[in-house]
């Protein structure tokens, strides 16, 4: 019972946070840096998750080799959506490197 309360009231404060801003949504205009700066929020955040789940797969150690397949999709992933610039290209590309590389690596090639 305590599990259904905690996720009731943590999704009612995310509720009200997200939606409490609404009614302002139309009124309130930033300034162009201000936009400009909001912009590199997305790149930031992403980085921010995915470095660390690159570079500590386990959680501990920094791991930079070719052993890592965390490291080894993450940069092929970028390669893949710098010359694509293509978000599914990416993303499926990404994934693929990724399993084909742990493939890669279970099998005892590298």
């Amino acid at each position: 019972m305590d599990t259904f309360f905690l996720i009731t009231g943590m999704a009612l404060v995310t509720f009200l946070i997200r939606y409490s801003l609404l009614p302002l949504s139309g009124r309130i205009t930033f300034s162009q840096g201000t936009t400009r700066a909001l912009g590199y929020v997305p790149p930031t955040v992403l980085t921010a998750i995915i470095v660390p789940a690159a570079l500590l797969p386990d959680g501990h150690t920094l791991q930079f080799s070719f052993s890592n397949p965390y490291l080894v999709g993450a940069l092929l992933t970028a390669v893949i959506g710098r010359l694509s610039k293509n978000l599914l290209v990416t993303i499926v590309g990404g994934m693929t490197a990724f399993v084909l590389w742990q493939w890669v690596l279970r099998a005892g090639w590298i």
